[in-house]
């Protein structure tokens, strides 16, 4: 099996932090050459120190907030110029406050819209032509369970996951003949600091303690725990090798089995 992307580029979105990091630091040790995108550039560095102790591998960032798009595409231009080809995206984004969808306000369905749609929209457009000319192309959107089975309190998400998902499925089959593959990862309950923040914010709303929250949650788990980000990483990375080259437009769930739909 094929699982060697020495000599691959990779742009990494959300890469300082929960399953952004792990994903480029499982990248960096398949041989990628690894580029973070991030906003915070202290952990930007930070992150960068890690993939450099991990392999020895020419790693970059760029800081840059999908708040800003022009910011965004501009950065990402001046990167195609100088390397060319990026062979791989990873597009992450970190989710919206959760809520029921009856009250959201509009502008969080927008912005929303714009950070996890456009934005990624975006970065395929900017990379495309390079992926093509290579003959060699590993989109890969990670997103959420919702889209096959909606997340209580999380109205805004649910939507958006959605049409994230539809729009991937789409470009499958118009950059599928191109060697280009355009692929979902949904994680599930993962050990995340959005896992956390939710948790908490119910546990205010509800005043059911995090201890009983988490074990509800639990207990929807056939795997009778939460996901490590590394394991979610790893179905990432091999959707990303050259192994993975017939596998495209698919959705992805790794979340130990909760989700009850094929």
């Amino acid at each position: 099996m094929n699982l060697d992307l020495s000599g691959k580029n990779a742009l990494v979105c959300g890469s300082t932090q929960g399953i952004g990091k792990a994903v480029a630091l499982e990248l960096a040790q398949l041989g990628a050459n690894v580029i973070l995108l991030a906003r915070d550039e202290e952990k930007l560095k930070s992150t960068l120190a890690e993939l450099s102790v991990s392999a020895a591998r020419r790693h970059r960032y760029l800081c840059s907030d999908f708040g800003d798009p022009a910011d965004l595409r501009s950065k990402v231009e001046k990167l195609i110029a100088e390397l060319q080809i990026i062979h791989i995206l990873v597009n992450n984004t970190g989710g919206p406050a959760g809520g029921p969808a009856l009250s959201a306000k509009s502008e969080e369905f927008v912005q929303t819209f714009s950070n996890h749609l456009l934005c990624n929209h975006l970065l395929v457009q900017v990379l495309a032509e390079g992926m093509k000319k290579a003959k060699y192309g590993r989109i890969i959107n990670i997103i959420s369970t919702s889209v096959k089975q909606p997340i209580k309190g999380l109205g805004v998400s649910n939507t958006i996951r959605a049409a994230v998902a539809n729009w991937a499925k789409t470009l499958a089959g118009e950059l599928g003949p191109f060697g280009v593959t355009v692929n979902n990862v949904l994680p599930g309950a993962t050990l995340t600091g959005r896992l956390s923040s939710l948790l908490e914010a119910k546990a205010q709303k509800t005043a059911l303690s995090l201890d009983q929250l988490k074990k509800d949650m639990l207990d929807e788990i056939p795997a009778g725990r939460f996901a490590d980000p590394s394991e979610v990483a790893a179905a990432v990375a091999f959707l990303a090798t050259p192994a993975a080259g017939y596998i495209n437009g698919i959705n992805v769930p790794v979340d130990g089995g909760r989700t009850m739909s094929l």
